[in-house]
């Protein structure tokens, strides 16, 4: 029996790219009850549509809440008798959040602090947040903001491990290949049209994973957390410009234009900093980040000494393994998305 048999699972951002993939991998086991928390409701009726027609004896499991992170009254109404909570809701889009720095701000860090307080308040039982790659070393907008984000995660993690109560961890992971607003939709689309595909640089690199690993973090992080964990999955990595490659293999050359760099873009990604790295442990496929447990009484490390070991470097999509155009194309073959396209 699993930890989820009976259970009340929410997830927040239900209705997105990692909502529907939890629901596959959930929908058909004998969890409770699945919470899909959002604000779109034209997307909630779309899934739950989509649930009737392909899962009848299931969908009665998905129970729809339309409500907003920032409206800490309405993640309150959707708490109760929840056991555990994977917190998806996000501003994601790197060049958005650059001009709407305080969107970013409301959603990711306030919304955040909503969802803990709530669940904290609601005696949940675990809460797996997902962050992104660029909270590390964040230069925009949208990474600053997921950056506070895992700030306010490990602070409420601390009071609630003191209180002996909900077990808050994060998750940390790069590109989601064929997510809402991911570039390989876009390139697919283009070339469809005929028109050359829109390349940033093809010189950056960016870690490659799909939906379902995104799932497979997050449930390796709520089987092995205590409070305050951050765990990273080890990822392959791409150039841009092998990527482009990929995907005009399968689909077709209809040509390249570079457009040069977005707002906030950086040429590499990291996922683990070369400080976190002084407190990580490599588990096989996943490195966990332990909380910083130290208190606010410094004077016994100035008193005492305190020399930190040296470490390798961060964890880079530029010093994992990067993949080449062939085996760029086996990676984004995973995604069902592209299989789909394919056969359209």
């Amino acid at each position: 029996m699993s930890a989820f048999s009976g259970a009340t699972l929410m997830i927040t951002g239900g209705t997105g790219s990692f909502g529907n993939t939890v629901l596959k991998h959930f929908l058909t086991t004998d969890i409770g009850q699945i919470r899909i928390f959002s604000r779109d409701e034209k997307k909630q009726d779309d899934m739950r549509h989509e649930l009737q027609a392909n899962y009848p004896e299931h969908a009665g499991k998905v129970k729809f809440y339309v409500g907003d992170v920032r409206d800490h009254r309405s993640v309150m109404d959707a708490m109760p008798g929840v056991d555990y909570i994977f917190h998806a809701a996000a501003l994601k889009q790197v060049p958005s959040c650059e001009f709407f720095p305080m969107q970013a701000v409301k959603t990711n860090v306030e919304g955040t602090d909503n969802v803990l307080h709530a669940a904290i308040a609601a005696g949940v039982k675990r809460v797996v947040c997902l962050s992104t790659d660029k909270a590390a070393y964040p230069i925009n907008a949208m990474g600053i903001s997921k950056a506070m984000m895992e700030h306010v995660i490990y602070a409420n993690a601390r009071v609630a491990a003191e209180r002996g109560g909900t077990v808050i961890c994060c998750t940390r992971y790069g590109n989601v290949m064929c997510s809402r607003g991911s570039v390989i939709p876009l390139f697919i689309e283009q070339i469809k049209a005929g028109k050359p595909i829109t390349i940033t640089n093809p010189a950056m690199t960016r870690f490659l994973m799909n939906l379902d690993e995104a799932v497979d973090l997050v449930k390796f992080a709520f089987e092995h957390a205590e409070p305050g964990d951050l765990f990273i999955q080890k990822a392959d990595a791409s150039t841009i410009g092998d990527l482009a490659k990929a995907v005009q293999q399968l689909f077709g050359d209809t040509g390249t234009a570079i457009i040069g760099t977005r707002h906030g873009e950086k040429l590499y990604e990291t996922l683990m900093t070369r400080e976190e790295r002084l407190r990580a442990e490599d588990m096989g496929q996943y490195f966990r980040v332990f909380a910083d447990n130290r208190d606010l009484n410094y004077d016994k490390y100035f008193s005492q000494g305190q020399i930190e070991k040296e470490t390798d470097e961060a964890y880079t999509s530029n010093n994992t393994n990067l993949l080449d155009v062939d085996g760029v194309v086996k990676k984004i073959l995973t995604t069902d998305y592209v299989k789909e396209q394919l056969n359209a």
